[in-house]
């Protein structure tokens, strides 16, 4: 990886209410956010010194960070080089949401096999408030409530481990920032509810899917115009500074 070296970060990244969640998940989400807002850019070294004193953490809370986010792909951790921020592409964009796809799939699928139609009459009035909901925060709270919902109805604690593992691409609130995204999610909700009402377990697991690649696309589209996709790094061994 290349990347121009920063000698002073102090005044470039921006501060962060983080305060209700543990140092580690802090500076994960924090990390996340820098790349999101071209702060730091694909093969830039991160500057752990500066974001431990920015969300008044150690450098332990941030080393943990760093390990987390290079399992998840977004960076790369070099020995007695430091961390550096990997290339973003559209296929692995893609491919997270088609996981998630995947998996929420299989959870509707569950549920409704033990669940039966009822499931669609406890789902049917979150789905409603979806609908109407027009205040991002919200929106963020009732499905979240909604896919909880169907993933305990799915009796897998198996699928929980599973989608714990998993962390979201967009570092905030997705209906706040992916433009597109409010409507696709109404949509989805509407028809997994409809197949749920029919138990319909088939079409409830295509209708999860087709949602959250439409999610997908939505982020990719975004990435793109962003630039998040642009100027991918060289390889590994050619880090400077």
């Amino acid at each position: 990886m290349q990347g121009a070296e920063i000698q002073d970060w102090s005044a470039l990244l921006p501060g962060q209410n983080l305060s209700r969640m543990t140092s580690g998940e802090q500076v994960r989400l924090y990390l996340r956010r820098l790349i999101f807002d071209g702060v730091l850019r694909q093969g830039q070294k991160v500057p752990q010194d500066a974001v431990a004193r920015t969300l008044g953490v150690s450098r332990i809370p941030v080393r943990e960070a760093l390990i987390a986010l290079e399992r998840e792909g977004w960076m790369t951790i070099i020995a007695h080089r430091g961390a550096f921020v990997n290339a973003l592409d559209e296929a692995s964009v893609h491919d997270h949401y088609e996981l998630y796809g995947l998996f929420y799939g299989f959870a509707v699928r569950r549920a409704v096999e033990r669940q039966g139609a009822e499931l669609g009459a406890r789902l049917a009035p979150i789905q409603r408030e979806i609908a109407k909901a027009e205040d991002p925060e919200e929106l963020q709270e009732l499905t979240l409530k909604f896919h909880r919902l169907v993933v305990d109805a799915a009796q897998s604690p198996r699928l929980k481990s599973m989608l714990k593992q998993m962390t979201g691409i967009v570092p905030g609130n997705f209906f706040e920032l992916v433009p597109g995204a409010q409507a696709v999610e109404r949509r989805g909700t509407t028809a997994i509810v409809r197949a749920i009402k029919k138990a319909d377990a088939e079409a409830a697991e295509r209708e999860y899917a087709t949602m959250l690649r439409n999610q997908g696309d939505l982020v990719v589209k975004l990435f793109h115009d962003r630039g998040m996709f642009e100027n991918p790094p060289a390889e590994a061994g050619t880090v400077s500074g």
